[in-house]
């Protein structure tokens, strides 16, 4: 048969991880760390993982490839280049690898994310010989973009950008234009200099739109390390838990909290969250807690706000909602939650006095605050403040708004100046978590529920343009 290659996303980190496979032996290439959804999807297949690669030391994640290719007997492949603390195949530029009678995969080097990074062209063999199928690029050639090259460092992004461009030629004119490009990144995930533009690519489009395969290397590096925004800051971690060889996970259920073990913990300084959608969380919450919706991608944020090493208790309708949350922080290295409790927040509250509801409001009604007809049942706000990245706000904002971008909000907190604060993002989802951040504080505030696209014909009052 012909090749296949399966994708298996992880839509909250922005991330792919891939199975391949002739129908009898398959290549894993850059798993996430919750194996068991490779695992079944091999079962399924039928099919045996032989070979488990990596393209680089992850930044945004912790890997699988190390727990998989032990309890699957595969061979690891992890670039030669990289200093790591367990025992792997070493890998190298121009390497070849059988995987098959059928699937082969050749070592390319592609330094830009990573100065080791490796991409590993799928050649399958036909009547004709060998020829490739595609290219799994990690986080070098991107749908429409690349990944980015500072994450070791600013000391670093401006010499990894132009092997990023290099590397991005390098594949184009190794493979032909039909040949497919599978990236890792590039789909939310902070790690790619910009979003995909697509949901598959070939090299052909890729030479097309991609920029680096567009501009001069110097245009390419000055704009990529202009497009840059931050990142989160438990992509600190990440790196060193890979290059030492994560840990097995461990899924099993968190001890439950009673009310009262819940009110000690927030008065101890942890973070309660609370999983909720931000509607139900805004119609009632445990005072105290802060707002990360599984509906959106909680694991990033969270792992960017909070001081690593915090105490965190998960509060969700379900258990299953507390079990999908584990599962996305283990994905960044949190292994452990404190503690968690499911059902609703008069049970989690020891007095009705701990409840608390959230005041939102839409564009439409700032608009009209801003004409001096505050809705009735609305503090009129005295401060707007916008908790979007700084590249969001460089691209239009509010006329007169505070901005201070979610991942700086807890350190400061006493930059909102005072009053009643009206808080918007791109969506309501990060407005929510700054609005409970908020809240905690002391502070009157309104939260924005809207699509920030809505806010300027809605009439709010925009600033000018640059």
């Amino acid at each position: 048969m012909a090749v296949q290659v399966s994708v298996i996303a992880t839509s909250s980190l922005g991330d792919r991880s891939y199975l391949a496979t002739d129908g009898r032996v398959a290549v894993v290439v850059d798993p996430q760390r919750d194996i068991d959804r490779i695992v079944y999807l091999a079962g399924e297949k039928g099919v045996r993982i032989t070979h488990v690669v990596e393209t680089h030391i992850h930044n945004d994640y912790v890997s699988g490839g190390l727990e998989l290719a032990r309890i699957t007997g595969a061979k690891y492949l992890v670039a030669a280049a990289d200093e790591v603390g367990f025992d792997r195949v070493a890998v190298a530029d121009g390497d070849l690898v059988p995987v098959s009678d059928s699937l082969r995969l050749r070592v390319v080097g592609t330094p830009g994310h990573t100065f080791h990074h490796l991409s590993y062209v799928l050649d399958e063999a036909g009547d004709g010989g060998w020829s490739p199928a595609g290219v799994f690029t990690g986080g070098s050639l991107l749908f429409g973009t690349t990944g980015r090259t500072d994450l070791l460092g600013q000391q670093h992004a401006h010499t990894l950008a132009h092997h990023q461009h290099d590397s991005a030629r390098k594949l184009a004119d190794l493979l032909p234009d039909g040949a497919e490009v599978w990236p890792t990144h590039g789909f939310g995930s902070f790690c790619s200099a910009s979003q995909a533009d697509a949901p598959e690519s070939t090299i052909g489009r890729e030479k097309e739109a991609n920029p680096a395969l567009r501009l001069a290397a110097d245009q390419f590096v000055t704009e990529t390390l202009a497009g840059l925004d931050a990142y989160p800051a438990y992509y600190a971690h990440m790196g060193v838990a890979n290059a030492a060889g994560p840990v097995p996970v461990d899924l099993s259920p968190v001890r439950r909290a009673e009310a009262g073990q819940l009110r000690e913990r927030i008065a101890a300084g942890e973070w309660v969250v609370d999983l909720r959608h931000r509607k139900a969380y805004a119609a009632s919450h445990l005072a105290g807690t802060v707002s990360l919706g599984l509906d959106g991608p909680m694991s990033t944020w969270l792992g960017w706000l909070i001081d690593w090493g915090v105490p965190i208790t998960l509060l969700a309708e379900t258990p299953e909602q507390v079990a999908a949350a584990q599962r996305e922080l283990v994905r960044i290295g949190i292994d452990r939650p404190a503690a968690q409790a499911t059902g609703t927040p008069e049970q989690w509250a020891t007095d009705p006095a701990e409840l608390r509801e959230l005041a939102a409001a839409d564009f439409p009604a700032l608009a009209a605050a801003q004409s001096g007809n505050t809705p009735d049942h609305l503090p009129a706000p005295q401060v707007v403040l916008d908790v979007r990245m700084t590249n969001e706000w460089k691209a239009g904002h509010i006329d007169g708004a505070v901005h201070v971008p979610l991942p700086d909000l807890p350190e400061r907190l006493g930059d909102v100046p005072a009053g009643t604060v009206w808080v918007h993002c791109g969506s309501g989802y990060r407005a929510t978590a700054a609005a409970s951040l908020l809240a905690n504080a002391g502070r009157n505030v309104v939260l924005i529920d809207d699509m920030f696209g809505r806010a300027e014909p809605a009439g709010v009052r925009m600033a000018p343009t640059p």
